[in-house]
């Protein structure tokens, strides 16, 4: 037995040393190139300028939902349409822009922030103006600044957590078309839960909510539109599309017949076709396909979303933090899709701390001083772009209903709101 796992070791020495030439390099290669492009896409995400600009809303907003989703739709232009050219790939390590959209509250008020690349600032002018006129767009300092650059601290304390999606990205949560209705005292702002949390907060706290949004297609993500579709071809009965047949195949087809032409009529392509029944869905699987199809009909984008909150330690309460967790169940469904803690970015931070540490109280802070930095950075996941990941995937309708401005019903006593309309001067005015 001995003897011939030795000789087949022997001859895998003899294989290897033969061909080593040509597998060492090749293999020396795709390291060198992932190695490259981690390199130049730091590089290219460092030089990014950043701008952060808080939206003042109109007293009395009028609109729905829907306008914010025409504001997400309009924020998808800046989709690359894939990074494929070797200079901007390979040299400049271009990677596609993204951008986030912030939700405050403090004692003194809640407000709306939009971080985005300096490049981008009249994109974001211009898809909110459209939407809403009346509104004011300025650029401000980081709010994030004012809090201590290390947090937690002796002074205060962090409970933060990443928000994904439980199931398949082609899988809805529950939109705002749901939450409306013809009659405005039955209509339900969905914000309203979120915003009412944080008009009710103390002196030194703070409520921090943050969506980052990177548009994403068929040429790069994780191609959640194709899955929907595969998904339903396989409800309704239609199965997988088959490859389009070469020349090989024709080849092959032709053989065959001539080999199996005295016991069996020939066949040639496209002659003879599978039977397929019509297939009779149930009324769960006519919704499911009527939801799975809305969703991956409109535009998408990988989405990141955080929530930090933050109190001093003499009167951190988990109140505020329930409260705004809630807010986010009123979007899962038990047919469709729902909210869940992102593990990913805490697992290898526990192994890590059970290394170098056996207190729990050591992990439980790690993990808070790194949800806070990813806040504060505005990270796009783990590696910031210059690495591939999947992320949870929600198109223009579901961002919309997790982040809109509050309609009129909503009486938040202390949202930031434009005090004055701004007028341009009258027609006739003389210049001099």
């Amino acid at each position: 037995m001995l003897d011939i796992l030795f000789g087949a070791l022997k001859t895998i020495e003899q294989v290897f040393l033969s061909v080593w030439w040509a597998i060492v390099p090749l293999a020396l290669f795709f390291i060198f190139r992932d190695f490259w492009l981690f390199y130049v896409r730091t590089k290219f995400v460092d030089k990014i300028k950043w701008k952060l600009f808080e939206i003042k809303v109109p007293k009395e907003i009028l609109k729905s939902a829907k306008s914010m989703e025409q504001i997400f739709a309009g924020m998808y232009s800046m989709y690359s349409y894939g990074i494929n050219d070797f200079l901007p790939k390979y040299v400049d390590g271009k990677v596609d822009s993204w951008s986030s959209w912030e939700m405050v509250g403090y004692a003194g008020g809640v407000y709306f922030y939009v971080y985005a690349p300096a490049d981008k600032q009249s994109l974001v002018e211009t898809v909110v103006y459209a939407q809403y006129p009346e509104a004011e767009i300025s650029e401000v300092e980081d709010y994030t600044n004012i809090l201590p650059s290390v947090l937690p601290s002796e002074t205060y304390d962090v409970w933060g957590m990443e928000l994904a999606l439980a199931k398949e990205n082609y899988l809805p949560i529950k939109t705002y078309p749901f939450f409306e209705s013809d009659i405005e005292e039955k209509t339900i702002d969905p914000i309203a839960a979120i915003s009412e949390a944080m008009s009710k907060l103390k002196e030194g706290e703070t409520i921090w909510i943050q969506i980052l949004i990177s548009p994403t297609g068929a040429v790069t993500g994780n191609n959640w539109k194709k899955e929907g579709e595969e998904k339903i071809d396989e409800i309704v009965g239609r199965g997988k599309k088959g490859k389009e047949k070469g020349w090989f195949y024709e080849v092959n087809l032709f053989a065959r017949n001539l080999i199996l032409a005295p016991t069996e009529y020939p066949i040639w392509n496209g002659e003879k076709k599978s039977e397929e029944k019509t297939k009779i869905l149930s009324p769960d699987e006519q919704e499911l396909v009527k939801a799975i199809y809305g969703k991956i009909s409109k535009q998408g984008f990988e989405t990141i979303i955080r929530f930090v909150y933050i109190d001093r330690r003499d009167s951190f309460t988990a109140a505020n933090i329930a409260a705004v967790n809630g807010s986010f169940h009123q979007f899962n469904t038990q047919n469709f899709n729902a909210f869940k803690p992102n593990y990913m970015i805490t697992i290898f931070d526990s192994y890590l701390a059970r290394l170098i540490s056996r207190y729990k109280q050591f992990r439980v802070n790690y993990k808070k001083r790194r949800i806070f930095d990813y806040y504060k950075q505005r990270r796009f996941g783990r590696y910031n772009k210059t690495r591939e990941e999947k992320f949870s995937v929600f198109n223009i309708e579901e961002l919309a209903t997790i982040y809109h401005f509050p309609a009129a019903p909503v009486k938040a006593p202390r949202l930031r709101q434009v005090e004055a309309k701004k007028g341009g001067p009258p027609a006739g005015l003389p210049i001099e």
